[in-house]
């Protein structure tokens, strides 16, 4: 594969100042994705400790946002809200292809993706999530049971995300081919799929790496809430 991997370190920075820059909020050496579209906020690692002032200015006072691995130590006052171990896999012999039943979702789909996700819980889709890439699905009986898509956008990369199935429907392998035809799409860009999942989750982690996933690095998804006060 000859994307960059060390982009992948700092995947929503990348992705922010890289194929979603369009979308980005930008404050000195911070970003973030609009609040209905993702809650994640990117920063730049090298920036040094004033990069938080920057954070803080950007998602505004007593506000929770997802931020990049890899920065420096807040001050005291900033509160960790979310810290979950997670891995990061990259596609090494996938073998992508498109399943003729899957679905293009849209827009009108949005309300149905919702409800699928905030009862299958598989990471953050907002009103305008659809916005980040493709979506796909399968619907049974009018009803849509499985979806996947794509989200961070860094340079030669596109990650593959909200891959869910209602419960009803799970151990047919719905979620299997819908991985792999949004893989197809993203190969077929000339970019490299990657992905996230909870690294407690290894039935998905072994699932991944059946497909021809790489586990790449062990990361942390972690939050934290900006002060109510800031220092002078």
């Amino acid at each position: 594969m000859s994307a960059d991997e060390s982009l992948l370190d700092n995947a929503v920075w990348a992705s922010l100042t890289g194929g979603h820059a369009h979308l980005a909020e930008r404050r000195g050496g911070a970003a973030r994705y609009p609040v209905d579209v993702a809650p994640f906020l990117g920063a730049d690692a090298t920036a040094g400790p004033g990069v938080w002032a920057d954070i803080a200015g950007l998602a505004g006072a007593g506000n929770e946002v997802l931020v990049s691995p890899g920065l420096p130590q807040p001050q005291e006052a900033w509160e960790t809200t979310l810290d979950i171990a997670g891995v990061q896999l990259v596609d090494d012999h996938l073998r992508p292809r498109v399943d003729p039943e899957a679905i293009q979702l849209t827009q009108a789909d949005v309300p149905e993706m919702i409800d699928l996700v905030t009862r299958t819980q598989p990471g953050p889709f907002l009103p305008r999530t659809i916005l980040l890439g493709n979506y796909v699905g399968f619907r049974h009986e009018g009803a849509l049971v499985a979806m996947a898509g794509e989200r961070l956008h860094p340079p030669g990369w596109t990650e593959i995300s909200a891959v869910c199935t209602d419960p009803a429907f799970r151990g047919q392998g719905l979620a299997t081919r819908l991985v792999l035809t949004v893989a197809a799409g993203i190969r077929a860009r000339g970019e490299t799929p990657f992905l996230h999942t909870g690294a407690a989750n290894t039935n998905a982690i072994r699932l991944y790496e059946t497909l021809g996933f790489r586990l790449r690095r062990h990361v942390r998804f972690t939050a934290v809430r900006v002060p109510v006060a800031q220092p002078a």
